[in-house]
C-alpha cells in the first residue's frame, strides 16, 4: 500500500467521522422531530458511506480482495437510510407532531386542507 491510498483511505474515514459528529450534534441541538430526523437521515448516511468507502478501500489495497459484505452495507444504507427517515417524517407528521415555531412553511398542510 502506497502513501497516496492510505492519505485517501484517511480521508474517507474522517470524512465519514466528521458527518457522523454533525449529525450527533444535529440530533440533539436541532429544534424539532423532522430538523433531528433530517440529520440523523442525511449526515448520517453519509458518514457511515464515507467510512464504509474508507474501510473498502482499504481492504482491497491491503489484501486485494473487495469484500462484498462491505459493498452490500454500503448499498443498504444508501437505499434503507434516507427512506426510512422519510417514512418516520411522514408518520410524524401525519401523527400530529408539531413543527417548531421557528419553521417559516408548512408543505404538506394545503396537500392536507385539500384532501379533507
Amino acid at each position: 500500500m502506497t502513501g497516496a491510498t492510505e492519505i485517501i483511505i484517511v480521508i474517507f474515514i474522517l470524512v465519514g467521522v466528521f458527518f457522523s459528529l454533525v449529525a450527533s450534534i444535529g440530533v440533539i441541538r436541532l429544534p424539532d422531530v423532522y430538523t433531528r430526523n433530517h440529520a440523523a437521515s442525511k449526515s448520517t448516511t453519509l458518514g457511515v458511506m464515507s467510512t464504509l468507502t474508507g474501510t473498502l478501500l482499504f481492504f482491497y489495497f491491503h489484501e486485494g480482495v473487495i469484500n462484498l459484505q462491505i459493498l452490500l452495507g454500503i448499498i443498504f444504507i444508501f437505499i434503507t437510510a434516507p427512506v426510512g427517515g422519510h417514512v418516520i417524517s411522514r408518520a410524524a407528521y401525519n401523527t400530529g407532531v408539531k413543527l417548531s415555531e421557528n419553521s417559516v412553511r408548512d408543505d404538506l398542510e394545503k396537500k392536507k386542507e385539500l384532501e379533507q
